[in-house]
């Protein structure tokens, strides 16, 4: 089984126990609205959301992680790799994603967990190239890719919802810089 350490987290695959903690972090809408339609998501969507990052990890041997903390064990939320469906501009290329829990927001759990999935897919995985996607205007995510060394591509357009989207990259010459 695939699991990271960090100082501070556990990147580990989904177990049954997680439904709940993630379903009702993915309830809350302030961290959903970036993420798709920005709508919250019902528990059937979680645990849809849940097997579906657990296909990844079987078909392509990465995906979205549990992040876990180390102390106590809680559920912080989902961090971890899967490949672009959308927009045209990165189809088809692995991209770093995240969303924790707001509890946890502003303690630098994002950007670690971050780091260690792109130094996973950079070094474990053998990947050349990650990119990053979010919506414009999302600070805290801007302040990740930044701490994470990524570069920005460009900006375009949710392909469905029609939301300004920040697009970012590193390659792995650029990563062990």
């Amino acid at each position: 089984m695939t699991e990271i350490r960090t100082p501070r987290l556990v990147l580990r695959r989904w177990l049954d126990d997680d439904l709940a903690p993630l379903s009702e972090i993915q309830a809350d809408p302030v961290v959903m609205r970036g993420i798709g339609d920005g709508r919250p998501r019902s528990p059937e969507q979680t645990a849809e959301d849940i097997e579906a990052w657990e296909e990844g990890w079987d078909e392509e041997g990465f995906g979205m992680f549990a992040v876990e903390l180390l102390g106590s064990g809680e559920l912080a939320g989902a961090v971890g790799l899967s490949v672009a469906d959308a927009p045209t501009e990165v189809a088809g290329q692995v991209a770093v994603g995240w969303r924790l829990g707001r509890v946890f927001w502003g303690q630098g759990y994002a950007s670690e967990a971050a780091h260690a999935a792109l130094e996973f897919a950079l070094q474990d995985r053998g990947l050349d190239r990650v990119v990053a996607v979010f919506r414009t205007g999302d600070s805290a995510s801007a302040n990740v890719v930044d701490k994470l060394g990524m570069e920005a591509e460009g900006v375009t357009q949710h392909p469905v919802h029609g939301y300004d989207l920040a697009v970012y990259g590193i390659d792995l010459t650029q990563y062990q810089e």
